[in-house]
């Protein structure tokens, strides 16, 4: 018999592990609701020609397609079988895919919604996607991405606002970060000014690999797509710009002086930063002009985070896109967002050993079960504590006590009530701390207020 398994890329998350899950969730999803952001969900899977060409080549290339229901192949001939070209063939077995991110299905919600939302409308979403990628550390095929978007405002306080949400997040996190910010203009317009204005797409999509391969290959790559020995050249000093942030932005407005797309790029960036300057963030703000952010949707600011104790991808990442809906039929509404990688932080958190004491712990108390009586006498208190709040369970059968006691430490619960003959006759409980051994005894009807007192204790 064949062992069980699953696909590669993909991950089982424990109960302790879901628990910590749903604390970043929640922690993510609290900061979104502080800034106004309203939570919705979309289909798992999305039609493809919703999500097919919004990604770019590579991106198209790494969605994972549906086969059509029943026999897919009745439109396929023997002949295409044997000699269709793969896109072609994909075309015709597969209508559906299942998303590859969440900007582009919020896209299509917005168009299909226009009627029923207000703008400029800001919504949070946090869903899994899928894309087929090879697996490595820190990359999935199967993540959970948390999303926040504001559409249908092209205020630049839109982006400081982003900057401050991902700020209080991993302040919250206890996450030590450093937030890249780039503009598309400011790579449109160096393209532009290295004579290379048609190849805007092949730049952006090499150099936004210069972390992970190196100069030399994003360089190899350049002129793999065509871009001339000279324009290459005029690049790397650009690429590899020196100096703190107002400095760089001095020697771009030089640089750029001559393209209009360019310095307006800039002067968004300036805006970005002056205001920024006004507020109380407390993570490393850096223009970085290899960011590129490789999705083709993004047209003005883009933001990259990455995690400055792990060595990790970037655990958030977003931008501008001025058009997205237009494709979908409602043009010109510009829009703005940032999206957290849960996966990527569940990671981080883990190797920072950064949860909070009582993260991953859901029963507080545990009743040992004696037997009739005791549980007789037990299950009003049991339901006290759960109409409290406070998560507590007893055990289901009366077992030996050192297997009650071995379940509570499994499960990390960290208090044991124990009432036997003489704790109910004396219409009392005998509380262990799990922690530190510690036994009392507690009076029945003082019993519920005992724990919620220190459980809200944890809990602060």
């Amino acid at each position: 018999m064949q062992k069980p398994s699953i696909p590669k890329g993909t991950r089982d998350f424990s109960p302790e592990e879901t628990a910590k899950r749903n604390y970043i969730f929640d922690t993510i999803r609290s900061v979104f609701r502080l800034y106004g952001f309203k939570q919705i969900e979309t289909p798992a899977m999305e039609n493809l020609s919703t999500l097919m060409g919004k990604y770019g080549e590579e991106g198209d290339k790494l969605l994972f397609k549906i086969l059509n229901s029943g026999d897919f192949l009745s439109e396929v001939s023997n002949d295409e079988l044997r000699n269709g070209n793969p896109a072609r063939l994909t075309n015709k077995i597969c209508e559906k895919g299942l998303r590859y991110d969440l900007t582009v299905p919020f896209a299509r919600f917005v168009v299909m919604h226009r009627n029923e939302i207000t703008f400029p409308f800001k919504r949070f979403q946090i869903q899994p996607v899928w894309r087929a990628d090879r697996p490595q550390k820190g990359r999935y095929r199967e993540f959970c991405q948390c999303d926040a978007d504001m559409i249908g405002s092209d205020s630049l306080l839109n982006e400081i606002e982003l900057i401050q949400i991902t700020d209080e997040v991993y302040r919250r996190f206890g996450i030590r970060v450093c937030i890249k910010i780039n503009n598309r203009k400011i790579l449109s317009g160096i393209a532009e000014m290295i004579g290379e204005a048609g190849k805007i797409t092949d730049i952006t999509v090499a150099i936004d690999k210069l972390d992970k391969t190196g100069l030399e290959k994003v360089n190899e790559e350049l002129a793999a797509k065509g871009i001339s020995g000279a324009a290459i050249a005029k690049l790397q000093p650009l690429i590899l710009l020196p100096g703190s942030n107002r400095e760089k932005l001095g020697m771009l407005k030089n640089f750029l002086k001559n393209s209009e797309t360019g310095m307006k790029g800039v002067g968004e960036i300036e805006t970005i930063l002056d205001k920024t300057a006004l507020i109380p963030v407390d993570s490393k703000l850096e223009l970085d002009l290899t960011l590129a952010r490789g999705l083709n949707y993004y047209t003005g600011a883009i933001f990259e985070v990455k995690a400055l104790d792990v060595e990790i991808g970037s655990i958030a990442g977003g931008g501008r896109y001025d058009n997205l809906t237009g494709v979908f039929g409602l043009p010109d509404v510009s829009g703005v967002g940032i999206s957290f990688g849960a996966d990527r932080i569940f990671d981080v958190l883990n190797q920072l050993n950064l949860y909070p004491e009582n993260a991953g712990r859901q029963t507080q108390v545990l009743f040992v079960n004696f037997g009739e009586k005791e549980e007789n006498y037990l299950l009003p208190l049991l339901s006290a504590l759960r109409k409290s709040g406070i998560p507590a369970e007893i055990y289901p059968e009366a077992a030996k006590l050192k297997k009650q006691f071995s379940y509570a430490d499994d499960n990390h619960i960290p208090f044991v009530a124990v009432a036997g003959e003489n704790e109910i006759g004396e219409g009392k409980i005998t509380l262990k701390n799990m922690a530190t051994g510690e036994q009392q005894g507690v009076e029945a009807e003082k019993f519920v207020q005992k724990i919620y007192e220190n459980y809200c204790f944890r809990h602060q």
